[in-house]
């Protein structure tokens, strides 16, 4: 097999996004799978999809799909993507991974037990300004890493019924836009030691603004900013002792950044150039971590156990801030 087989759990605006990049990248796209016959039918019209799927049972046993990307809600990555496991599908799950981190370690343990790829749709991980970033902080350019900043701030709707608004679908700026500052922290400096969380929240309880302060390891700190209700400048450095990255707007997007030194010294300037939006080169990675027998993701940017440790920072962000989710009062008390 020279690729996967890749199938579409869902047909919002993601799955809309990530199925162009798939036809730009020419990989393997043959079936998609909605709730619906007629939103399969006009998804696959559009990306000439060979199989539209009434229901997303029909989908994950489609013999004729080896990955599944799923794209639902929050509250719904779980159910999908245990689903495609337990039929033997490796999966692809949308960001963030589940809604908390008792749903990420039981995706985990399936996808161990089963030896197939359970993997965090965090694109930005895998795009070529980020892979380059790494590989600056790795020859030691920066020297000592002492703080990290990063913002994603957006403003989209105040309508209540809206998903990002209701608690019940997993609303919240932190779960849709903070995973993006919080991960690229993990990614730089590792797992928090300490967390300080600060929000408001919305009249449906969910979380407008969440700003976080954290501790590494190394001593290094962190900041981060996410907001659902107004637009930032939506970009993130890196500062270190010998020099800083700056990345522009938008910085989780394919963009540019600079190296600059203590004397404001230009060191290096990256702009990307890449078809399409960019969520192609996880889907790479995903595809190189099967062929390698990589499936429980140890070498890829964003390995599965540090997508699950991610969903415990979150968890402890949303106890400091008092947002919890009508599933969790159900199944946890």
């Amino acid at each position: 097999m020279t690729g996967l087989r890749w199938g579409i759990l869902a047909t919002g605006g993601i799955a809309t996004s990530f199925a162009s990049d798939l036809r730009t990248a020419g990989l393997d796209l043959v079936a998609v799978g909605s709730r619906s016959q007629a939103s399969a039918d006009a998804f696959a019209a559009k990306f000439n999809i060979p199989r539209a799927h009434a229901s997303y049972e029909a989908l994950v046993t489609d013999p004729d799909v080896d990955i599944i990307y799923v794209s639902t809600p929050h509250p719904m990555h779980h159910a999908g993507a245990k689903l495609a496991l337990e039929n033997g599908k490796h999966v692809l799950v949308e960001k963030s991974f589940t809604l908390n981190r008792a749903e990420a370690e039981d995706l985990q343990r399936i996808a161990t037990e089963r030896g197939l790829l359970a993997m965090e749709a965090m694109w930005t991980r895998y795009l070529p300004h980020m892979v380059r970033i790494r590989e600056i902080i790795a020859e030691g350019t920066l020297g000592e890493i002492r703080a990290v900043s990063a913002d994603h701030t957006q403003r989209i709707t105040a309508d209540p019924e809206h998903r990002l608004n209701a608690l019940a679908l997993g609303g919240g700026a932190l779960l849709d836009l903070g995973i993006y500052p919080i991960s690229f922290i993990w990614d730089i400096l590792g797992a928090p030691t300490s967390i300080q969380a600060t929000a408001r929240l919305m009249e449906t309880g969910a979380d407008s603004e969440v700003a976080t302060v954290m501790t590494h390891a190394s001593g290094a700190v962190s900041t981060s900013l996410s907001s659902s209700r107004a637009a930032g400048p939506n970009a993130a450095a890196i500062i270190g002792t010998d020099a800083r990255i700056e990345i522009d707007r938008v910085w989780y997007t394919p963009t540019s950044f600079r190296v600059v030194g203590p004397d404001d010294t230009v060191i290096e300037s990256y702009a990307s150039e890449i078809d399409g939006r960019g969520m192609q080169y996880q889907a790479f990675a995903a595809e190189g971590a099967v062929a390698a027998g990589d499936t429980a993701g140890a070498l890829l940017p964003l390995p599965l156990a540090e997508s699950v440790a991610i969903m415990g920072t979150l968890d402890e962000i949303r106890a400091q801030i008092g947002v919890r989710y009508p599933s969790e009062e159900s199944t946890h008390g």
